[in-house]
């Protein structure tokens, strides 16, 4: 069998040349639309819950972690749960069979989240993390302010209401994480002494504010032919409206306010780790988590055409610094594969000068050598495997390899022309023009 396809390939060799051209297109079709990274995602199909309760760990893991954990037990395609709780948190990690797609796993767990959900204690917010595995960090950057003008408050809200939503519209991005700064918020210190004196309890200053901040919409009301929309404005906008909500009525009807129980001012919230740049003291960053199997190349791209297009929308004295980006890492990987595929090149065609002595014979890896790199990808792309450092660094190996074993065995049918498949591989050999040496 073997003998008669080697036979088919010798005699029809336009044929062969025509089929080898068309798979090489492919092969640089799918070289072109492979998701290519540096670093090998093994990770497993997992999705993330995530859930915020101010309680202790012990309480969590009674009332929150548990009904989660335990609500997945039945889900199709489950291979493992894992539940973490900690101070004010509750991770699970629902991690599926190998194969199975991301988003039908999202989607199961967001069916069975909805049955616990109710059962939960009120105040617990859940939610699932982004659609991305371990190593979708791939960018990284930090706010400086060069000026001196903005302080680490003002940073932050730049970054979490402005840069942040721009970059996460990019194609490809997942989440963007905010680290570092301050984060700004209404800050009421309640003097007890006060509180005692109006025989208010801190309860009710805390459910005055919270029933504050809010806006309602009454009926419509016609005058003079036209219609009037009543509406009760209730946004909390500045500290002056915090100050002047009302708590209650004393004996005479005096309205009691927030500011003759409290102090409201705005103020950093707790911070529970800082970024630092260089030693040159705290700064605001992001990082960049991409989508999974994703192009890591493309999206780092096309976040720097972004990053340059907003350059024009900071603050003054405000630049952008990269603190991490894996297209260095991708580049050079590249570099390293098209070097190694030169060196091994050059290394196969002087190996077969030196033994054949024959130049036609020393062109032929010139063009095998990549021909057969590129049909590695072809299975990689429809097998949904992305092109990473592992397989670049492993694939001119095994063609000059292969390549040795041709040479010895061209090399033996020079010395004893015996019949079989010696005899056709050396046909190839002379119907290519490749004669072999008899000395």
């Amino acid at each position: 069998m073997v003998e008669k396809l080697i036979e088919i390939c010798a005699r029809e060799k336009y044929i062969v040349l025509m089929i080898t051209a068309a798979v090489v297109v492919l092969g640089i079709w799918t070289l072109y639309n492979q998701p290519i990274d540096a670093i090998p995602d093994l990770s497993d199909t997992q999705v993330i819950i995530y859930s915020k309760w101010d309680r202790s760990p012990d309480v969590i893991e009674d009332q929150v972690t548990y009904p989660i954990t335990t609500a997945f037990l039945g889900a199709p395609r489950v291979k493992a749960i894992r539940g973490f709780s900690d101070f004010g948190f509750s991770y699970v990690y629902i991690i599926f069979d190998d194969g199975t797609d991301i988003y039908w796993a999202r989607s199961r767990v967001l069916e069975y989240l909805s049955n616990v959900t109710p059962s939960l204690p009120s105040g617990v917010k859940t939610e699932i993390g982004p659609d991305a595995t371990g190593v979708g960090w791939i960018f990284q950057y930090a706010l400086v302010d060069e000026s001196g003008k903005h302080s680490l408050a003002d940073l932050r809200s730049f970054q979490d209401w402005n840069l942040r939503f721009a970059l996460q519209a990019v194609p490809g991005v997942a989440e963007i994480a905010t680290l570092g700064g301050f984060q700004n918020q209404y800050q009421i210190t309640v003097d007890r002494n006060r509180l005692a004196s109006y025989n208010i309890p801190i309860m009710m200053v805390a459910e005055a504010v919270r029933n504050s901040n809010v806006e309602v919409g009454g009926r419509l009301i016609e005058f003079s032919g036209k219609e009037y929309m009543v509406r009760g404005h209730g946004y909390v906008e500045t500290v002056e409206d915090l100050e002047q909500v009302v708590l209650k009525t004393d004996d005479r009807g005096t309205p009691v306010l927030v500011r003759d129980v409290a102090r409201v001012e705005r103020g950093p919230e707790l911070r529970r780790g800082i970024a630092d740049l260089d030693g040159r003291g705290d700064v605001v960053g992001g990082i960049v988590v991409m989508r999974h199997n994703e192009n890591a190349d493309k999206v780092i791209l096309r976040v720097k055409d972004k990053l340059k297009a907003l350059e024009a929308s900071l603050p003054t004295g405000v630049k952008v610094v990269t603190t991490y980006d894996r297209s260095e890492l991708i580049e050079s990987s590249i570099d390293t594969l098209k070097h190694e595929l030169v060196v091994e090149i050059i290394i196969v065609s002087l190996v077969i000068l030196v033994f054949l002595w024959h130049i036609p014979s020393a062109i032929i890896p010139i063009v095998t050598i990549p021909v057969s790199v590129l049909l590695a990808f072809i299975p990689m792309y429809w097998m949904g495997l992305n092109s990473n450092i592992c397989p670049w660094l492993a694939l001119p190996y095994p063609s000059a390899c292969w390549w040795m074993a041709l040479l010895l065995k061209w090399r033996t049918p020079t010395r004893n022309w015996s019949s079989g498949l010696k005899g056709a591989v050396s046909e190839i050999f002379m119907r290519c023009g490749c004669r072999p040496s008899r000395k």
